[in-house]
């Protein structure tokens, strides 16, 4: 008679998840508090609640970038391009805080601002999670915290509610100095949701898994989000496929390098998207 090997006890929904992230990006690394740990301070650790809150923590957060800016471009970017900078550098991995979960294990994490931290020079972040989503067969189904949805469906809904209750309080913070209105704040957020998850997926080998379910995710009429997922492929000069999307806000960069935009922003045409998406020889 053979004894089945006992399965090791699920310690947490989201640890796995965060472990893989690091392994295929070293360049962020969350850590998981347990309810007794308090979030870091100092040493250039700063609260997602003190971004939201815009006051000095965020001037120091944006002082930042406006230096690297200087060091790197030797010119003066308007304070409105610097804290789009800003709000991009910190939204990015947040939003990946809660869609890697949903990616690569179908559980998804609420992760209000309290409850995360970001150091931005070690690229890292902290993170409680007191509450997540998941579906009816997933073993962390029994762990503390858990909400059992009835459906895929159900869990897509989890993850826009769940990044919508972090990041509108950060988009409220970055707001006053962006001289952008909401629709152009949500769409920013929507961009960060879809090119962060579709980078790491494209690392763990899952890119085209990763373009299906965002589309899922992100149909269009997502309020607050703006816009779809937005992918779509180009032909290239001998016939290949080359995937691309389209943005639904820019980054602003072309005020710096008018001549270097990023490939899926709004200025760049057809064309020149082709071009910069062919392997280089």
């Amino acid at each position: 008679m053979t004894v089945p090997a006992l399965q090791p006890a699920l310690a947490s929904p989201v640890e796995d998840a965060y472990t893989r992230l690091a392994e295929v990006f070293p360049g962020l690394r969350v850590r998981e508090l347990t309810d007794a740990e308090q979030a870091p301070v100092g040493g250039g650790w700063v609260g997602a609640g003190e971004l939201a809150a815009g006051g000095d923590a965020l001037d120091a957060f944006l002082a930042w970038d406006n230096a690297q800016v200087l060091r790197d471009y030797g010119q003066q970017a308007r304070p409105d391009v610097i804290a789009g900078f800003g709000l991009h550098r910190y939204a990015w991995p947040a939003c990946l805080l809660i869609t890697v979960p949903w990616f690569l294990h179908r559980r998804v994490p609420r992760v209000p601002v309290e409850d995360v931290a970001f150091q931005r020079t070690l690229g890292r972040m902290t993170v409680r999670v007191r509450e997540f989503a998941c579906l009816p067969d997933d073993p962390a189904a029994q762990l503390p915290g858990a909400r059992v949805v009835a459906d895929e469906e159900a869990l897509r809904a989890g993850v826009r509610a769940a990044v919508a209750e972090h990041i509108e309080p950060v988009l409220d913070g970055f707001g006053p100095r962006m001289r952008r209105g909401k629709r152009a704040l949500w769409g920013m957020a929507t961009d960060e949701i879809v090119e962060g998850l579709w980078y790491i997926a494209h690392l763990l080998g899952e890119e085209q898994r990763a373009v299906a379910e965002l589309e899922q995710l992100l149909p269009g009429a997502t309020r607050p989000y703006v816009g779809a997922a937005g992918f779509r492929e180009l032909t290239g000069p001998n016939g290949e496929l080359l995937p691309t999307r389209d943005r639904a806000s820019c980054c602003l960069f072309y005020t710096l390098r008018p001549e270097d935009t990023c490939v899926t922003c709004p200025r760049t045409c057809d064309a020149d998207r082709a071009g910069k998406l062919q392997p280089s020889t």
